[in-house]
């Protein structure tokens, strides 16, 4: 009894002492900004909350849901938030603008995001060309769901200003937004795109939840979601920054083996939108679009890039280091624990 007793003990020891090993946390209260919490696009982060991983590695995360990602990326430079669970493209836009900010682990390989039309305009908008004056729902201005249309509506000969984008954030009133008329099309994610399917409101133009879906669009991989911080945050808190790293990484593995069920089941309630079966619909339809590894290789950066500059003609590529939007450093070291 004795030895089964001290060895219960000694592993429950184990993720703390992982935690310290990594050197004492500079700032263990640490606040992350997120566009869309409810969202699958952002599984990972409530995952790792809800699995107990932030506490394992010794850390106490405050999560601030800012309902679209240019806005959390907005907080991060205002200094409100640590770090960002965001879409990848926000680094390369930052160096731009010659601010610092890297992505140190990718939680996304695939953007998730879906392009649809209201049904009731299937008939008059049949392709993303069609979309010439129409109203469409993003997660917020400036977030990845209105880039990547602005992308795809660019390569089929449009400009962006031909149509309006609204705002609709990022889980119920997104639904409310279709279902009652208030946009024609929208660019968004599960499991709100899930819902409005089942509905009946939803014609879908563009997937790219699925590997073959955003090979068609993009070429290639597209980086989504990733951790970032300001280059300063993570030279000023490197072992705050492991122990995140480490946490997300922790996630990405359990989340590569973890039934529908087991997610649905892990996840909030208020998450499944009113149907547990639904959400795991939605989780079975994004699943490919999550990083087993949390890499991100020098083609897929160039992809993103790219995005970057078909929707912004000023956009100056050459600028940019690409080698400086992320850091591997700490995933290297999560992996070797």
């Amino acid at each position: 009894m004795k030895i089964r007793t001290l060895l219960l003990a000694a592993s429950l020891l184990i993720p703390a002492l992982g935690a310290a090993q990594a050197g004492e946390i500079e700032k263990p209260n640490v606040t992350l900004g997120v566009g869309g919490k409810p969202l699958l696009y952002y599984l990972p982060l409530t995952l790792a909350e809800r699995l107990g991983y932030f506490k394992d590695e010794g850390l106490n995360v405050e999560i601030n849901d800012f309902g679209g990602g240019s806005k959390s990326l907005q907080a991060l430079i205002g200094g409100s938030v640590d770090g960002v669970t965001g879409a990848y493209e926000h680094t390369i836009r930052m160096q731009q603008k010659k601010q610092d900010v890297r992505a140190v682990i990718d939680l996304g390989r695939y953007p998730g995001i879906v392009v649809g039309v209201r049904t009731a305009e299937a008939d008059k908008i049949k392709s993303v060309a069609d979309l010439k004056g129409a109203k469409i729902g993003v997660t917020a201005p400036g977030s990845s769901t209105y880039i990547l249309v602005q992308y795809l509506m660019q390569k089929a000969g449009l400009n962006p200003d031909e149509a309006s984008f609204i705002g609709v954030g990022g889980g119920a009133s997104a639904v409310a937004a279709m279902q009652n008329g208030e946009i024609d099309a929208i660019s968004h994610l599960d499991p709100v795109i899930s819902k409005l399917e089942d509905m009946g409101e939803l014609k879908i133009l563009v997937d790219t939840r699925t590997t073959e879906g955003t090979e068609q669009v993009f070429g290639g991989m597209n980086p989504a979601a990733v951790l970032y911080f300001k280059e300063s945050f993570i030279k000023d808190n490197p072992n705050t920054v492991q122990a995140l790293t480490n946490a997300f990484y922790r996630t990405l593995k359990w989340l590569e083996k973890a039934t529908p069920e087991e997610v649905a089941a892990t996840v909030p309630e208020a998450y499944w939108l009113g149907d547990k079966n639904l959400y795991i619909k939605a989780f079975n339809a994004t699943r490919q679009a999550y990083s087993t590894d949390g890499n991100i290789d020098e083609a897929s950066m160039k992809i993103a890039l790219n995005l970057l500059t078909t929707t912004d003609p000023k956009f100056d590529a050459a600028s940019i280091d690409l080698s400086k939007t992320f850091d591997g450093s700490f995933l290297a070291k999560a992996k070797g624990q």
